[in-house]
């Protein structure tokens, strides 16, 4: 696995930096290369960003005075637990009328607890909220 990350020590870009730099396996940035997608030796994993890179990067926006980059890069840090399948359900309950208010803070409180994102599930809340005020939840539940 990779050294982590020391976030005030890390320029930009980070990819000037592979040997600290993992993929969401652990896979380290250096080993994901042409050879291996040659050789089959790469997983979905080794494909993906890992969320200390994703934290990384919005301590450097935020850094670099991108505070709203900042917040959108740690909300995807977060969302790195969720396994893919889930995180597509997720998203389609929170399209207009697709779930009920209960069904949101339902979902805010698995964010919290069994993902520990908490940013996350205060944006889900605080969708759930919008959703009421402009009826914009699933009626008939």
């Amino acid at each position: 696995m990779s050294t982590p990350i020391a976030s005030h020590a890390v320029n930009y870009p980070l990819a000037d930096h592979p040997e600290r730099i993992s993929a969401a396996s652990g896979r380290p940035l250096a080993e994901i290369d042409l050879a291996a997608a040659i050789s089959g030796d790469l997983s979905s994993g080794d494909l993906q960003i890992s969320g200390e890179t994703l934290r990384a990067q919005a301590q450097i926006a935020r850094n670099s005075g991108y505070a709203q980059l900042a917040q959108n890069l740690e909300r995807a840090a977060e969302l790195t637990a969720v396994p893919n399948e889930e995180l597509l359900q997720m998203y389609g309950m929170l399209r207009p009328e697709r779930s009920t208010y209960a069904e949101l803070t339902a979902l805010a409180d698995r964010l919290e607890n069994e993902f520990a994102a908490a940013v996350n599930a205060a944006f889900v809340r605080e969708a759930a909220q919008v959703y009421q005020e402009r009826k914009l939840l699933r009626r008939g539940a």
